[in-house]
């Protein structure tokens, strides 16, 4: 049984030989540059040049002999920048400083920085004529596609399972609130409703035409494609249940729709914090699979989970905690907490092995391995 096969047989909900893998791929299965520095020197692999998959987060490219030395099964086919923008990093006194397409500020402390913090919002202010006048994106871009077929055709040959990662911006309810700024955005949700619906209408446009683009291109090589709105907090969803069906389910309802008329693909949706009293919406809306599972978040215990929703969705992540026990506690405690999720969430496959959410950069090598070695003594389906 090839990757492919592994993973694709996990998501309809049937046991492969082993769980499938994912570290340092998916959305929120990544690991930081300071991390994986750190690892490659523990395991013997470094130094080496690495490449930052996100520039804001700081995540790494994990290197194709790293990954297959560790058994990871899924692989990006990349979309690249368009044409009309330019990363262009500048120095702003302590800090280091650049705009992304949608012409969002991020900025990080020259010393000391592990990530890039929003700190320019374009649409701040912003009335609804003012909408019309804004750049949006151009999601047709060629630029975005330039060798995407190909490398989707020779990943998928090689056996991989293939996933479309990083379309660009993110979902409905976030990227309202990095354009506009978050006490805009909200107050926005909550009292301008016209303005609220025209800016995720925009969104759809851009997301449905970036998707019709790819899938044209490389859809018979691709098995999953990752679209990103975080819906949670620590303790709650960030909005109502009432708010997600007004403004957010119409919308992904009709995106995930578009997404698998036009290929036979899954439908990943990473949404971090406590996501369950909306998981009954998000399943209607066609999405196949959830990640990160924060399980250390109000109401994302395990064992209800997996006995709620196991049947319609598969669970990407849910691996062990890294708010808590990676970073924090002893190998021991990370493999008891290992042992725990995999009992929990591998019968009946639909689950994908993977950390709660990206490896940061203090997180030891020695619980890295203890996670993955502990995956990897578990990870047979008898």
């Amino acid at each position: 049984m090839n990757s492919r096969e592994r993973v694709l047989r996990a998501i309809n909900h049937q046991e492969p030989d082993r769980i499938p893998l994912d570290l340092g791929v998916g959305r929120g299965c990544g690991i930081t540059v300071e991390a994986y520095k750190n690892l490659l020197d523990y395991l013997g692999l470094g130094p080496r040049d690495i490449k930052i998959l996100s520039r804001v987060s700081q995540l790494a490219t994990v290197h194709e002999d790293v990954l297959q030395r560790l058994g990871v099964d899924v692989r990006e086919a990349s979309v690249r920048p368009p044409a009309s923008w330019t990363f262009e990093l500048e120095v702003h006194g302590e800090y280091l400083y650049f705009k992304d397409e949608w012409g969002i500020g991020y900025h990080m402390p020259r010393r000391g920085g592990r990530y890039f913090d929003m700190v320019e919002h374009p649409l701040a202010g912003a009335a609804l004529q003012d909408l019309w006048r804004f750049p949006w994106p151009d999601p047709r871009d060629p630029t975005r596609f330039s060798g995407l077929r190909e490398q989707a055709k020779r990943l998928h040959e090689e056996g991989w399972a293939v996933m479309i990662a990083r379309p660009p911006g993110n979902g409905f309810l976030q990227m309202g609130a990095y354009l506009m700024g978050f006490e805009d955005w909200y107050s926005v949700l909550a009292s301008e409703p016209a303005k609220a619906h025209w800016i995720m209408d925009k969104l759809l446009e851009i997301k449905v035409e970036f998707w019709d683009q790819v899938l044209d291109l490389a859809g018979e090589y691709i098995d999953i494609v990752c679209e990103t709105d975080d819906l949670g907090m620590q303790n709650a969803p960030l909005i109502s249940p009432k708010m997600y069906r007004e403004y957010i389910k119409p919308r992904q309802q009709a995106l995930f729709s578009f997404i698998k008329q036009k290929a036979d693909v899954y439908v990943f949706l990473h949404s971090d914090g406590s996501i369950y009293d909306l998981l009954p919406d998000i399943i209607e809306t066609g999405v196949d699979i959830i990640n990160p599972v924060q399980l250390s978040a109000a109401k994302m215990d395990p064992i209800v989970l997996k006995k709620e929703f196991g049947k319609d969705l598969t669970f990407w992540g849910a691996g062990v905690d890294t708010q808590s026990t990676l970073p924090f506690k002893p190998p021991e405690e990370v493999r008891d907490e290992v042992r725990r999720n995999i009992e929990v969430f591998a019968p009946g496959g639909g689950f994908v092995f993977g950390p709660v959410h990206n490896i940061q950069g203090d997180v030891p090598p020695e619980n890295i391995i203890a996670m993955w070695e502990t995956f990897m003594e578990l990870s047979e389906y008898k």
